[in-house]
């Protein structure tokens, strides 16, 4: 069998009866020297593409634009486990939907390195196979967050992140506005003792948790701060009764389902008792049978716009912007007006 002769821009070029410069201006998107491609010419070529079935050779155009239309997404936690999808699947979602949109391909890097610890710089990176990265984790090597922001390789942040030795180029969510929402719509309740669960301290995500939270407490009772996750439900449980608090914050939405159903379990109605806020929404909150009053995280939105601003910084060598998505509040069914806690 005779080998298929592999299609070049000179052949699109005489079926389209145009100069081969001229399919590389089209193909590239570009102007010609004496103005705009005339739109009729530009259909010839865009024509004989399609009948052909004309495919760019990639080295070809690395070299005429220096793009690969390649976007490596980088995550400091595996991205698949059962474990981990209510974090990341919505990333993912809409990551794929805008590189897709914009004609780009993606590459997951899983960080090549010796250690158990992911690195976007670790041992035979294939970082530079794509044209930019976006980078995703709860929590960054700040380090390694330092190179980048120090280099010249295109990257955005997933998720607020601190500057790193200069600003980090990122879209994330806007978790000390939507937090404070929450602590008014608490206080228009008639709540005046409340409780914290989780760290004040951390990854941005938690710092700015915090920051809204006490931020907006003017007038409030903190009545008990239990910076510890994932402790016995009993242990937290017992320290909120003691305090007195009537509504209380969760950080995490694993505490929140724990202590939710040992307190019915206890016979103290959630929320006519005890009033019950996490702050962010899960994808899997609504297995438990409750619906958590708490503000939507907009990953699949984060995700697009992050992957739409990596694309204009590869492009167009966009200046670094920094955005912050708003959380709009989710009414469930764990906050109530105020009342006492009866034991």
């Amino acid at each position: 069998m005779a080998a298929i002769k592999r299609l070049t821009q000179r052949d699109i070029a005489r079926l389209a009866g145009v100069s081969q410069a001229t399919v590389s201006l089209v193909l590239n998107g570009a102007v010609s020297a004496e103005g705009r491609i005339p739109p009729e010419t530009r259909e010839r070529v865009n024509k004989a593409i399609r009948d052909t079935g004309y495919v760019a050779d990639p080295v070809a155009r690395r070299m005429a634009k220096g793009l690969n239309r390649i976007l490596g997404v980088f995550t400091y936690e595996p991205a698949f486990p059962s474990a981990q999808a209510d974090f990341f699947t919505p990333f993912l979602l809409g990551i794929e939907e805008a590189a897709q949109a914009l004609g780009y391909d993606l590459l997951l890097l899983t960080g090549a390195s010796s250690g158990a610890q992911r690195k976007i710089f670790g041992n035979n990176t294939r970082l530079r196979l794509a044209d930019g990265c976006l980078v995703l984790g709860r929590e960054f090597d700040r380090a390694e967050l330092a190179r980048l922001v120090a280099g010249d390789y295109p990257f955005v942040a997933v998720g607020r992140r601190d500057d790193a030795g200069g600003p980090v180029p990122y879209v994330g969510s806007d978790y000390a506005s939507g937090t404070a929402a929450l602590v008014d719509r608490v206080r228009a309740l008639g709540h005046t003792r409340i409780a914290y669960v989780g760290p004040a301290g951390g990854a941005e995500s938690t710092l700015d948790r915090w920051a809204g939270f006490s931020g907006a407490i003017a007038g409030l009772h903190l009545v008990a701060h239990i910076p510890d996750v994932a402790q016995p439900a009993a242990q937290t449980l017992d320290g909120l009764i003691a305090s007195g608090a009537t509504a209380v914050f969760f950080i995490e939405l694993a505490d929140a389902i724990q202590v939710e159903t040992l307190a019915r379990q206890r016979g103290i109605a959630v929320p006519d008792q005890l009033s019950i806020v996490v702050l962010g929404n899960h994808i899997r909150a609504e297995h438990t049978g409750r619906r958590f009053t708490s503000f939507s995280i907009p990953r699949e939105a984060m995700a697009r716009a992050a992957t739409e601003m990596l694309v204009r910084r590869v492009e167009n060598d966009e200046p670094i912007q920094q955005i912050l998505l708003p959380c709009e509040p989710l009414e469930g069914d764990t906050l109530a007006p105020a009342l006492s806690i009866k034991t």
